[in-house]
């Protein structure tokens, strides 16, 4: 069966969150958690305020042109789900929030007391509903000293500590691109609820699930807190700083590769890449000694050694300069596709850094089927966008729809599920209750 087969087949099973439905809040901290949930089939309901949530005017706009309906973000993190407005500052609002929480088995919420302010604290409903999975997502938790402290992305890395560990040595820590901070408290959110709602559907309790992004994002920092509890070294940035040839960051022909050539035990080492420069006639003197020798001296217990003590170590990067100059040489008159390709089969450790270009040209990935094509009719049009983040071989992973329109729901929601009157509804709506 081929890839295209697999998918077309996979696609007639019943995606496996159907008949679940999640509530949304519309936290940055959360949206990518109730995506996951709502492309794997549970139907998940974003409610807004009356005016949207601030996502929806988030840069970049589709062809430039700021509003609440064309953020590219907000379509990205909100696929697969359907949209309600209702004010939870206003009684009535709250009341129909009740309502709709009646009829859902998972609420993903900012935590550290924003649900308690809106007077929708999860206790309130835990007494109505035992069985009602609660995710609390905030920057610090929903206990301690920070709780309630604003937390934009920034805050999560740099609280995380793993902005000391990203940028050059001689520079400022860098902000890591691409929301981290809410992504990794999404994710640990998804999990979360699935695992609760796996106790709950057992016939065991509902219950809190709480995720603080400042723990969730820590675990990025790998070995950083452990070399500080033994040692008490804080470890450093590098920027590009090679601490062995070979492993780093070159610049070829057409943009960059990632290179582990010099890695101990990591894939084919030093004896392949000069042999590989020598058909290439860009070996210049490293075939000849003492290179080849000196190279493949290289192991584990020498990297460790020369890690432990700095002077040895920039003793060592210093003779190896020429090697670096002779690397770099070869590397530059190549394409990154012709270096990752045949780096690969001989076992080097070679990859290319791609641009968003590469991946929407990507051949792998084309391959595979991952991107989705999702239709916009009010475009009159099908857009590409990003495909699974994993795929279940008999379940299928799929984005049904675009994001919602602000509001697009509610006469489908509080009208033909809830039971609210067309006319009442015009009159909530002229209230600001939706």
């Amino acid at each position: 069966m081929t890839n295209a087969q697999g998918i077309a087949e996979a696609s007639k099973a019943p995606a496996p969150l159907r008949g679940v439905r999640a509530l949304d809040l519309g936290s940055p901290y959360t949206s990518y958690a109730t995506k996951l949930l709502a492309d794997l089939g549970a139907d998940v309901i974003l409610v807004e305020p009356p005016g949207g949530i601030a996502g929806r005017r988030l840069p970049p706009f589709y062809r430039n042109e700021p509003g609440d309906e064309g953020s590219l973000p907000f379509w990205f993190f909100n696929t697969s789900k359907r949209g309600v407005t209702c004010n939870l500052q206003t009684s009535d609002g709250r009341e129909l929030f009740q309502r709709l929480v009646d009829t859902a088995q998972i609420v993903v919420a900012p935590g550290a007391g924003v649900m308690e302010a809106l007077c929708c604290p999860y206790e309130r409903f835990r007494e109505r509903k035992p069985s009602l999975v609660w995710a609390s997502v905030s920057g610090f938790g929903d206990s301690g000293p920070h709780r309630g402290w604003l937390a934009p992305d920034i805050v999560g890395v740099a609280m995380s500590g793993i902005m000391t560990l990203a940028g050059f040595p001689d520079r400022p820590p860098y902000m890591p691109a691409g929301n981290q901070g809410f992504l990794a408290a999404s994710i640990h959110a998804a999990q979360g609820v699935l695992l609760a709602l796996r106790v709950a559907e057992r016939g065991g309790p509902g219950q809190l699930v709480e995720v603080s992004m400042q723990e969730a994002l820590s675990m990025a920092q790998e070995t950083a807190m452990q070399t500080w509890d033994m040692q008490r070294t804080n470890r450093k940035r590098l920027g590009e700083q090679r601490m062995l040839p070979g492993f780093g960051t070159y610049e070829c022909a057409d943009g960059y590769v990632y290179s582990m050539v010099g890695v101990p035990a990591a894939g084919a080492g030093w004896s392949v890449m000069l042999q590989w420069m020598e058909r290439e006639g860009m070996a210049e003197d490293l075939a000849q000694a003492p290179w080849p020798e000196l190279l493949s001296s290289v192991n584990r217990r020498t990297l460790a050694a020369l890690m432990a003590e700095p002077e040895k170590l920039a003793e060592f990067q210093a003779k190896m300069a020429h090697v670096e100059e002779v690397l770099q040489r070869f590397f530059r008159a190549f394409p990154k596709r012709y270096l990752y390709e045949e780096g690969q089969k001989q076992r080097l450790l070679i990859g290319p850094v791609n641009s968003p270009k590469d991946l929407a040209e990507n051949t792998q990935l084309e391959a595979r089927g991952w991107w989705q094509g999702v239709e916009h009719p009010e475009l009159g049009r099908a857009l590409r966008y990003p495909g699974p983040p994993f795929r279940l071989a008999r379940s299928p992973w799929r984005i049904r729809h675009r994001a919602p329109r602000l509001g697009e729901h509610n006469i489908e929601v509080w009208h033909g599920e809830m039971g609210l009157g067309l006319q009442q509804l015009a009159t909530l709506a002229g209230a600001s209750v939706l």
